[in-house]
């Protein structure tokens, strides 16, 4: 399990995009390219903690993260998101039900609705 290429494709394009417009018109590529490479590494995170190489504490520290950031973005994962709790994070209990899962054979539960990133949306129409 690593991550899809094509999500490093993805960031590169976005940032290819960017390259030499003026700084306002780059702004939506950039945007795209940050959620692009956030996807990314919380998918990383998914895949360091399942397959044991990590802790929670410690890929969230090699991500810059802290401990309580972890659960929440490991929610959002294709990887882990069936195995978030009603709070809508994935717990180290929730890690240890994937690891089974995976030695069984046995079917991750279907993913929850994925919450998206809180997003700034302006009150008023732009003039």
């Amino acid at each position: 399990m690593s991550p899809d290429p094509h999500a490093f494709d993805s960031v590169r394009a976005a940032l290819d995009a960017a390259s030499g417009l003026d700084a306002d018109q780059a702004l939506p590529h950039l945007r795209e390219a940050a959620e692009r490479l956030t996807e990314l590494i919380d998918e990383s995170l998914a895949e360091a903690v399942l397959t044991g190489k990590a802790s929670l504490r410690s890929a969230g520290a090699r991500a810059g993260l802290s401990e309580n950031a972890v659960g929440p973005r490991l929610a959002r994962t294709r990887t882990l998101g069936g195995y978030a709790n009603d709070g809508g994070r994935v717990t180290a209990a929730g890690v240890e039900r994937a690891k089974y899962d995976v030695e069984t054979g046995a079917p991750p539960p279907p993913p929850k609705p994925a919450s998206s990133p809180m997003r700034f949306k302006s009150r008023r129409s732009a003039t």
